[in-house]
């Protein structure tokens, strides 16, 4: 009797286990999917946006519950009738958000097509997007034409499947929160672009400020910026007037967060905004800075070229710090700016944020090279980050100073000389490839916010 009990209540619940496993799974998408039409369909802009915008994956999901309706604007109106400012603001990858807020405004979860579901003239229908803020307004104009918003649908019902239609439309419809999100952005790059005004004077001989006539607007900051870095009193300037803060000063700490975050989503960066965040203060040091009014280049190595680094080289302190002082130029410069002044003048010595040493750069190989010998490096990912007042370069290699490069060789050369039998240990160097780069963006992510 127990045992028929028992066999009744496994039978009972084998409908229970297989629900909650299919739950579990992911969906599937077939060949015959809309997604798979789009990605296959003449939309070619459309489609490549989609998966610059990491969207595939959400939108597979929503497969698994929903039919949808997606309004694909023409190959052209991407193309030739996009503002490319507007386009640049899209592609970057700060702004991967307002991309994906761009997109999702242009899929309707159920399926919608023209012959049977479509309002009649003066009878428009909002329909709610993937998107969520922003929905669609589906109706007729006075001839009869199907318009959705602002845009004319031209080719409705263009690819229809099982779980979807792709109607074609004339123009991208854009949200007001995306729009908002590009004009705040170019508003501030105007303004950022504004040299600060002038900051109180210091007396060289007591080092203290002093009392003088006003500074003419637009005047730079008195003290150098290694005088600002310094420790000891407070003798930095005063914050340079600008757009963020109560009393419009220059936001240093959003626009570091902002560019440590574009590394973690740029990709290839992760050991490099580790450093800035985790094992140095050098992030809040560079807000200050900027907060202060003084402007900033960063030649940051990527990942590969950190993972060459040997232990040692990090292991002492203070040295991560030199190592990224002297990758910092107390200039603004574009890799357009750059690589106009070595290609007029050969040679340029930038200054570096670790005195008295200079950065040397000069044009090779139809880029800017930095540093001479083994230990140069390239302009391998140019303009990562710009925003008139910080500027990041991506390069292939860790730099160092010209004394250091030199005595590292001396060393080597004594020790081949002097002992040519003993075998020489390698120093063991950082595994970069066992680094769990997915842990360090969250954990760079968390310390951000």
């Amino acid at each position: 009797m127990n045992s028929s009990i028992s066999i009744f209540l496994l039978l009972s619940l084998l409908p229970l286990f297989s629900l909650s496993s299919s739950s579990f799974s992911s969906p599937q998408i077939n060949s015959n999917s809309i997604l798979v039409a789009l990605l296959d369909s003449h939309y070619t802009e459309l489609a490549e946006l989609v998966e610059k915008a990491l969207l595939l994956h959400k939108l597979e999901e929503t497969l698994g519950t929903h039919n949808i309706t997606i309004f694909a604007p023409r190959n052209h109106a991407l193309e030739r009738n996009l503002d490319p400012e507007f386009k640049r603001f899209l592609l970057q990858p700060r702004n991967l958000n307002s991309l994906q807020t761009l997109l999702m405004s242009h899929i309707i979860p159920t399926a919608i097509f023209a012959s049977q579901r479509w309002p009649a003239t003066g009878a428009a229908v909002r329909h709610e997007t993937l998107a969520g803020e922003y929905g669609l307004s589906l109706g007729e104009d006075s001839s009869g034409n199907k318009i959705v918003d602002s845009a004319a649908v031209l080719r409705p019902d263009d690819v229809i499947r099982p779980d979807g239609v792709i109607h074609g439309i004339d123009q991208l419809l854009i949200p007001r929160s995306v729009q908002e999100d590009f004009n705040r952005r170019r508003n501030l790059r105007a303004i950022a672009a504004v040299i600060p005004e002038g900051a109180p004077q210091v007396d060289p001989r007591t080092n203290r400020l002093k009392k003088s006539a006003p500074v003419p607007a637009g005047a730079p900051p008195v003290l150098p910026i290694y005088d600002a870095i310094a420790p000891g009193p407070s003798i930095a300037p005063a914050p340079a007037p600008g757009p963020g803060g109560a009393r419009r000063h220059f936001n240093g700490e959003r626009q570091v967060k902002d560019f440590i975050q574009t590394l973690l989503h740029y990709g290839g960066y992760n050991e490099m905004a580790d450093i800035l965040v985790n094992l140095t203060s050098l992030a809040t040091e560079i807000g200050q800075l900027i907060s202060e009014g003084y402007v900033l280049t960063v030649l940051a190595p990527n990942d590969e070229a950190m993972a060459k680094l040997a232990t040692e080289q990090l292991s002492d302190p203070g040295a991560p710090e030199q190592i990224m002082y002297y990758h910092i130029i107390p200039e603004y410069q574009t890799e357009e700016s750059m690589y106009n002044a070595v290609r007029r003048f050969g040679k340029i010595r930038y200054d570096t944020l670790r005195l008295p040493h200079k950065v040397v750069a000069q044009e090779a190989d139809g880029s800017v090279k930095f540093g001479t010998g083994e230990g140069s490096a390239y302009l391998f990912d140019p303009d990562i980050y710009t925003d008139g007042r910080i500027s990041v370069q991506g390069i292939d290699g860790v730099l160092f100073p010209l004394e250091e490069n030199e005595e590292d060789s001396n060393t080597q050369k004594r020790t081949t000389t002097t002992s040519p039998l003993v075998k020489v240990a390698a120093k063991p160097r950082r595994d970069g490839e066992t680094r769990r780069n997915g842990n360090v963006v969250c954990h760079v992510i968390r310390m951000l916010w």
